[in-house]
């Protein structure tokens, strides 16, 4: 195999921002933001909008979740209040 040509791998903290759900998985994403997790380490935090707990096809419901107003933007854009 050719040396230095794959991204470092590392542990990252990813946390679904629509339901507060957090989870230690690899990543070669980096973040600016960090986070203690349960074992004392510090590792950088990546946020999603949707994740295994929020995503539909994985928990057999539907969430909705207003993620920044967007549901209130388009009311008042379209005058639909």
């Amino acid at each position: 195999m050719k040396q230095d040509i794959h991204p470092d791998f590392k542990k990252v903290v990813f946390l679904d921002t629509s339901t507060g759900f957090k989870f230690l998985s690899g990543s070669t994403q980096g973040s600016d933001e960090t986070i203690e997790w349960e074992d004392g380490n510090t590792y950088p935090l990546l946020k999603v909008e949707i994740s295994s707990d929020s995503h539909p096809f994985y928990t057999g419901k539907q969430k909705l979740a207003d993620a920044g107003g967007r549901i209130d933007k388009f009311k008042k854009k379209y005058n639909l209040d």
